[in-house]
């Protein structure tokens, strides 16, 4: 599975930076025998399995280090999250005037709780990694835009939700929600498949569990 497959990549790549970070400098017992070249402390890298163990210099071993500096993957998969979040917050605002079932209720509200500072976290990383001079611009990525992202839904099917009460809500509701955590959770898959960079794995990640355990809520209560 490309999910797994990504994010196993980058869970090895870390092991070994976390390798590479043990160094031996002063172990030696003062004979200089754990000195590098170039006089620093030396840094052991664990070869794979079934390679021998490298000695490297510090600068050696600073550029042996994963780089996960974020990717188009990555930037496009927060910018449509951002968006993707706030149509689930203003589907789940309707609930408490519109919802029949406490079940319902409650739901929505934990779906706004956690999806309101997700949105908040996303956001904070796109200013930190804003997208290279001459990258399309937010709202102008024609190949991926407001109805191609995954579990969307339409403006016709809001319109039905926002004017459906009690019951019809409710089943509305569960409906349009599950495709839209399903949508997420694909859309989260697709990120941890193409992305580099650690902070939008773990973002992806939780989305994942989060969204797949709601996924099984939902569709027990419809």
């Amino acid at each position: 599975m490309d999910m797994a497959k990504g994010s196993l990549g980058r869970t090895t790549a870390a092991a070994v930076a976390a390798g590479i970070l043990l160094a031996l400098a002063g172990c030696d017992g003062g004979d200089g025998g754990g000195g590098s070249k170039d006089g620093g402390a030396a840094v052991i890298a664990p070869g794979r399995p079934g390679e021998k163990a490298r000695t490297l210099s510090p600068g050696e071993a600073a550029k042996a280090q994963p780089d996960d500096s974020p990717n188009a993957a990555d930037r496009a998969y927060v910018r449509h999250m951002v968006e993707h979040h706030r149509q689930a917050l203003t589907m789940s605002a309707l609930a408490p005037e519109r919802a029949s079932a406490d079940g319902v209720k409650r739901l929505a509200e934990r779906i706004s709780a956690a999806q309101k500072p997700e949105i908040g976290a996303m956001e904070k990383w796109l200013a930190r990694y804003p997208a290279p001079s001459g990258a399309p611009a937010a709202g102008h990525d024609h190949d991926h835009d407001h109805g191609a992202m995954p579990g969307m839904a339409t403006e016709q099917q809001l319109s039905r939700l926002a004017a459906a009460k009690g019951p019809e809500f409710d089943r509305l509701f569960l409906t349009l929600m599950t495709a839209h955590h399903e949508g997420a959770v694909k859309m989260a898959g697709e990120a941890l498949a193409a992305g580099n960079n650690g902070a939008v794995e773990e973002m992806a990640n939780e989305v994942v569990a989060t969204q797949t355990a709601e996924i099984h809520r939902m569709r027990a209560m419809g």
